[in-house]
């Protein structure tokens, strides 16, 4: 992207607030603003947000220092969000953030459904800042991120691939959790007793080393962005992190040694697949009924940020990777599919 300041202006604002807002629900500001800024929005970054943060709360402050011998207690805590916000911004700024990331990506990653998955999105945004520019700000940025997914780090059962399906039928195997009248909290609990879950996890097929980690980890947010196009109206909100959670981890491996790179492609998958069995609708919306994208992906992104909504926006900014990886078109026809589904704040 380029570095025109307008990153670092909103880091420095959105800094002065909180990771969540209303008691739970996240700050998508640092996400949807790297998007736009990488994607050439930069002179719409500031008034978008000036209507955002009228929405957020403060940030919040730490009561009792987290230290090296206690974090494993304090780890998933959301009442200790304040300390673990100061852990974090103390880490980044006394050692290299590659070496803190490398430290704690293999810590946090078992947790990868902290707030929604959006931990790990948040802290994908934050390395793929970082990757294109170093400087305070996008630091901070970074150690907001690490913060908020230690906080809220919570598990999702998960098993190891070791089938033969691709990630697109592997995705298609999914089951639905039976009970999907409340939130993803309680959606994700009903994991545990699917009989077919371990088995749906399992059938996705290996990679062997860390390349073939990588080229699984695209196929499958491919995968997840082409599902949420005949299936968004399960949840056109929560759908999209099927596939921005992937994405993420994806952006994230140029910043890790290879050998997470396994770990982080089966962490992607089952927090993909969760998300997928918690908000997939009971059948798809027929193929007649959809809409056509017309647009190129320049156009369908401006679309996205003339809607507004952070999660428009994090999706197209998800499906422009998938498109330019794949020249798929129905890539952006699910961005025009958010854009019907979801209001414009």
């Amino acid at each position: 992207m380029k570095i025109d300041g307008t990153l670092d202006e909103a880091y420095e604002r959105l800094h002065r607030t909180g990771p969540e807002f209303e008691g739970w629900l996240t700050n998508h500001g640092p996400m949807a603003v790297e998007s736009m800024v990488r994607r050439g929005h930069a002179r719409q970054v500031h008034r978008w947000l000036d209507l955002y943060m009228s929405r957020l709360d403060d940030r919040p402050r730490g009561a009792s220092p987290i230290t090296a011998a206690e974090w494993r207690t304090a780890l998933g805590d959301p009442h200790r969000l304040g300390d673990w916000l100061a852990f974090f911004e103390r880490e980044v700024t006394e050692q290299p953030w590659r070496a803190v990331l490398e430290t704690w990506w293999p810590r946090l990653l078992p947790g990868i459904a902290a707030g929604a998955t959006h931990g790990v999105i948040r802290t994908g945004h934050a390395v793929h800042a970082l990757l294109d520019h170093e400087d305070g700000p996008r630091l901070a940025e970074l150690g907001q991120a690490l913060g908020y997914w230690a906080a809220r780090w919570q598990r999702v059962p998960s098993a190891t691939p070791s089938g033969t399906a691709d990630p697109v039928s592997a995705l298609a195997g999914v089951p639905r959790v039976p009970d999907q009248t409340a939130g993803i909290n309680h959606r994700l609990d009903q994991l545990t007793d699917l009989t077919d879950w371990p088995i749906a996890l399992a059938s996705l097929r290996p990679a062997a080393d860390a390349g073939q980690a990588r080229d699984l980890l695209a196929d499958l947010t491919t995968a997840a962005a082409v599902h949420y196009l005949p299936n968004a109206h399960g949840s056109p909100v929560m759908l999209v992190h099927a596939a921005t959670a992937p994405m993420a981890v994806l952006r994230t491996l140029p910043a890790l040694p290879s050998t997470q790179w396994v770990m982080s492609l089966h962490a992607a998958w089952a927090a993909g697949a969760a998300v997928t069995a918690a908000y997939t609708p009971a059948a798809p919306t027929p193929r007649h009924a959809l809409p056509t994208a017309h647009q190129s992906a320049e156009e369908t992104f401006a679309l996205a940020v003339r809607h507004q909504d952070e999660h428009v926006i994090k999706l197209a900014d998800t499906c422009l990777d998938v498109h330019q990886r794949t020249g798929r078109p129905d890539a952006l026809t699910a961005v025009i599919r958010a854009i019907e589904l979801i209001d414009e704040p």
